[in-house]
């Protein structure tokens, strides 16, 4: 099927989201954990981290408009400090079940039953059940005013991986690690890889590597 810029405006809010969030095929299933100046915490689950550069070590999100509050990006703000989480084949529906609209008294871990692990000197919760987790600092944030979405960039700091899946060369192994992607707002993939490639030089032809 073949769609214009007026084929997508014209589509039911929920139809619209639902494809154009499909779009870029498969994306990272994180959960981003944060705490209030006081400590309370806070576990939302997004699928926009996106890797920014390795020295310094940078990813970034979005943070999507909402009539309601933006617990989330609030505690980032206030403390400058969270955690990114890789969700697990093992509790992909307490991760998903994060996305419900919680009052701000409410933990999500609590709400969940996910475990908060807090690393001393480090103000946000990491997800105790996830294998691959790390704690970032905040270091810019941007209003996108072209559709009120907010671009949170933030320095890695900590990372916890699994030893089985550190490759020698410093590549990690998301398949070892359990790993789940997501696709468009709520399809859970298992991941498989079909080939490593060599790096590319114009004087050689494309090389497998493993």
């Amino acid at each position: 099927m073949h769609f214009t810029a007026h084929d997508i405006g014209a589509m039911a809010s929920r139809y619209r989201a639902a494809f154009v969030n499909s779009l870029s095929g498969f994306k990272p299933a994180n959960l981003v954990g944060t705490a209030d100046a006081a400590g309370n915490s806070n576990l939302a689950i997004i699928s926009s981290v996106v890797h920014l550069g390795s020295h310094p070590p940078l990813l970034a999100l979005i943070v999507r408009p909402s009539p309601v509050e933006r617990h989330t990006l609030e505690n980032i703000l206030d403390t400058r400090c969270y955690t990114i989480n890789h969700v697990h084949q093992s509790f992909i529906e307490a991760a998903h079940q994060t996305a419900a609209r919680y009052p701000r008294e409410q933990s999500e871990f609590t709400a969940t039953g996910l475990g908060e692990h807090w690393v001393t000197g480090f103000a946000a919760p990491f997800v105790r059940e996830a294998t691959v987790r790390m704690g970032l600092e905040l270091r810019e944030h941007h209003h996108l005013h072209i559709n009120d979405t907010h671009l949170v960039i933030g320095e890695v700091v900590l990372v916890d991986v699994p030893d089985k899946a550190l490759g020698e060369d410093g590549a990690i192994d998301i398949n070892a690690a359990d790993s789940v992607a997501l696709s468009g707002l709520d399809s859970y993939y298992t991941t498989s890889r079909v080939r490593r490639m060599a790096y590319a030089k114009p004087d050689l032809p494309p090389r497998t590597i493993d």
